[in-house]
């Protein structure tokens, strides 16, 4: 059968193909744009790569025209990089680095960003989390407590902490785990909170009173680890470490102890930004609820800053807006940021060296309490000797001057005849502390 090819049939064939293709695009979605045509924004991020992946996947699913490109960099690295001309040519950033934003504010690394206030409060509780200027705004918030294992307290038979100097008890004593501040990020901010809610030398006191016989470690996940583990029934952490293991089935929970504090991430936009308009878009994606949700995942567990995300959160995670106001430290932020190279160092020169001698004093100590709880005279002996084996060689005064805090800005530019200068105060003061004890045991 011969057909006769005319104008008339290709018309026809034009017609039908091309009610092929707009059948086929109704059905699939628009054509995906070239390389070419996508809006590439570029984000500085120190978010683990699973988080970012479900973002920019959920992001470009929803604006194809922009692509998302991630570069890791951690918190110094960061810094580094965003305050030179170019700032790398990033558009963004996006990290849980308190300290670097307010920095990079200050230095005018920032432009204003468009933020829905009404959803987003960037408060929580008396607490300011976002930048009062619009400079950059709180994508989660982060609390910091303890971690238990009830099992292992149950078997102890002792009930839960509610409040830092409960940490102190003798009976927790050899059954807590604590990060080292010089080697886990988000331990100088937990410290810091301890200290700003009890007081600098208070809260000094009950630091090495609870390291002293504690189990020390040097990995942000470790703590939770021992206490999952049962190696630990209590331990210092993050919630969000915590929150995934008991997620993923750990007989772990999270203590929010009273005057804690929750410290924020957040998300900037570049005074250098080259894809304003894709960068927004990316901002207003990460603050959206459905973007705020995708961070309350299993393998990530973390606290949106937008209230109105927990309305769908998973079962047992906390609302950090519901909580009673007796949780929350009015934590000064501006302090926190100039505090962790200080606090890292006294930890190291505190509690980490002589480690061993430590806990042989303080067990001596918690062995006294003991003994002596009726005898007003010993006891007052044994408080005068936690005083002296929780010294630290920095005032109340000091920890609060900008002048003196920018001195200890940086751990390796600190003058090394001031280190051992406090080294050898530390160590006279721990002697006052054993004399006292020897003086109470019985005369030979």
């Amino acid at each position: 059968m011969y057909y006769k090819y005319t104008t008339k049939s290709k018309s026809l064939i034009c017609a039908f193909a091309a009610a092929v293709i707009s059948c086929f695009i109704s059905v699939c979605g628009a054509v995906r744009p070239s390389a070419a045509e996508r809006e590439t924004v570029v984000v500085v991020t120190s978010f683990p790569e699973e988080l970012t992946t479900r973002c920019e996947r959920e992001f470009e699913r929803i604006r194809p025209d922009v692509h998302v490109q991630f570069v890791w960099k951690q918190s110094r690295d960061a810094l580094a990089e965003l305050t030179t001309p170019e700032q790398g040519g990033a558009d963004l950033y996006w990290a849980p680095s308190p300290a670097n934003f307010a920095q990079l504010r200050d230095r005018g690394a920032f432009r204003k960003i468009s933020v829905d206030r009404a959803a987003l409060p960037g408060r929580l509780g008396a607490q300011q989390l976002s930048d009062p200027a619009g400079l950059y705004e709180a994508y989660d918030v982060a609390g910091y407590g303890i971690v238990e294992n009830r099992d292992a307290l149950a078997a102890a038979g002792l009930s839960a902490p509610r409040r830092w100097p409960d940490l102190a008890r003798p009976e927790y004593a050899r059954r807590m785990a604590m990060p080292v501040a010089g080697k886990v990020g988000f331990s100088p901010a937990l410290y810091d909170i301890l200290l700003q809610s009890e007081g600098w030398t208070e809260g000094w006191r009950l630091i090495g009173e609870m390291g002293g016989e504690a189990t020390l470690l040097d990995s942000g996940l470790a703590p939770t680890a021992a206490v999952r583990e049962g190696k630990a029934a209590l331990a210092l952490t993050i919630d969000f470490i915590a929150e995934i293991a008991k997620a993923n089935g750990a007989p772990v929970e999270m203590i929010y102890p009273e005057r804690t504090a929750f410290l924020p991430a957040h998300v900037a936009m570049t005074a250098g930004a080259r894809h304003v308009p894709g960068a927004q878009a990316f901002i207003d994606f990460l603050l959206s609820k459905d973007g705020q949700q995708l961070m309350m995942e299993r393998d990530s567990r973390r606290h949106p800053a937008r209230p109105d995300a927990y309305l769908d959160a998973p079962e047992g995670l906390v609302n950090p807006f519901a909580l009673p106001s007796s949780t929350f430290l009015d934590y000064d932020s501006e302090i926190g940021r100039r505090r962790p190279s200080l606090i890292a160092l006294l930890f190291d020169l505190a509690v980490v060296e002589g480690h061993a001698e430590s806990a042989e004093l303080w067990r001596k100590i918690h062995d006294a309490e003991k003994k002596f709880a009726a005898d007003a005279k010993a006891m007052a002996l044994i408080g005068g000797a936690k005083t002296f084996a929780g010294f630290v060689p920095v005032s109340e005064t000091d920890s609060r001057t900008m002048a003196f805090l920018e001195r200890f800005a940086r751990r390796d530019a600190v003058d090394p005849k001031q280190i051992a200068q406090w080294r050898d105060q530390i160590a006279s003061a721990r002697r006052q502390a054993r004399d006292l004890m020897k003086s109470l045991e019985p005369a030979p």
